[in-house]
């Protein structure tokens, strides 16, 4: 499977003799393209990085470094989760990184989507290359790329515009020093879970709530500001937090809060109040080709803007993005 074209004949895995099959392949494959070489993988922490690390530790098992980049655009305790879970549980070679200052410095004042996902993609490949001189026999970047990513970012026919470019396809400069090792690359997200749950991996681990390589980077819209990036991640923890206690947690496929860089005027403490709005995106899917809107109790609804509002600073309104997919995308930008 080398192509970035899905055949047609490929079977959808559903289940755990296909996707124990779909294992036995990649592990041969993977032994086969790395040899005794030895492999950096991007571990985000999320379930694609993780099978893509669960994958590569079956093949080549210590030939494998993995770096978890903190650049700053990261949920509220997300490095410290990773850290936590590959690092501790799961005995890992882990390198941490903590690019923030380095990646907001580099984001300053810039404000287009795609250029956005480019310097945050150029700017990791940086970084695996610092790190790779540090070691020897590197030679392999692992990623963990899925089809969604693929069919998003390039071009399906002359003349149509891609969707968006994602930083582990579109992002990546034309000068890479490393060749690439992306074995769930042909696969759709529910696919990666099966193959997930088949590696043994844990139930909390293979369900974590998807999040896109450029973080908080692509919610924070227009150009990144600390204490607009500041009031995302405190109100973003809030959602989670309340969905946890309502049960939607489990029942949503992916949820998170968006803040633009507008102002609208509110009331506080008895005066003129300027803040930005939090804008809730809830929505369910099965490929992350379509998705549909997950319908909220205003119960809950209410709950979270009455947190939101009175909890962070900046943010005076909470709205609640209705839009499925197509028309829109699951993400803003």
């Amino acid at each position: 499977m080398n192509s970035n074209i899905r055949p047609d004949t490929m079977e959808r895995i559903t289940n755990f003799d296909l996707a124990n099959k779909f294992i036995d392949e990649q592990v041969e494959e993977i032994r086969r393209q790395v040899g005794d070489k030895k492999v950096l993988l991007a571990l985000s922490g999320g379930v694609d990085s993780s099978v893509v690390a669960a994958l590569l530790i079956k093949a080549i098992g210590k030939q494998l470094v993995c770096v978890h980049v903190n650049h700053g655009l990261m949920r509220k305790g997300e490095s410290e989760a990773v850290i936590d879970m590959f690092g501790k549980t799961l005995e890992a070679n882990l390198i941490y990184i903590d690019a923030t200052d380095r990646y907001l410095d580099l984001l300053a004042g810039v404000s287009d989507p795609e250029s956005k996902r480019k310097i945050i993609g150029k700017e990791f490949i940086e970084i695996f290359a610092e790190e790779a001189r540090k070691l020897e026999g590197i030679e392999f970047l692992a990623q963990g790329t899925i089809y969604p990513d693929i069919l998003e970012s390039v071009k399906q026919a002359e003349g149509k515009k891609a969707v968006k470019s994602h930083h582990n396809v579109g992002g990546l400069p034309e000068d890479l020093k490393f060749e690439l090792c992306e074995p769930i690359k042909l696969l759709f997200k529910d696919e990666v879970r099966v193959v997930g749950e088949a590696l043994g991996l844990p139930h909390a681990m293979v369900y974590r709530q998807p999040f896109p390589g450029p973080g908080l980077g692509v919610r924070c819209l227009g150009a990144i500001t600390r204490d607009r990036l500041h009031a995302l991640r405190e109100a973003d923890a809030i959602l989670r937090d309340e969905f946890d206690k309502c049960g939607l947690a489990e029942k949503v496929w992916q949820y998170f809060v968006i803040i633009p860089d507008i102002k609208s005027v509110g009331v506080k403490d008895e005066g003129r109040y300027e803040g930005w709005p939090a804008i809730i995106r809830a929505v369910n899917t099965k490929d992350a080709m379509t998705a549909s809107i997950e319908e909220i109790p205003y119960a809950v609804l209410h709950k979270i803007c009455a947190r939101i509002t009175s909890e962070v600073e900046g943010i005076n309104r909470v709205l609640y993005d209705i839009t499925p997919k197509p028309t829109g995308t699951i993400e803003w930008e």
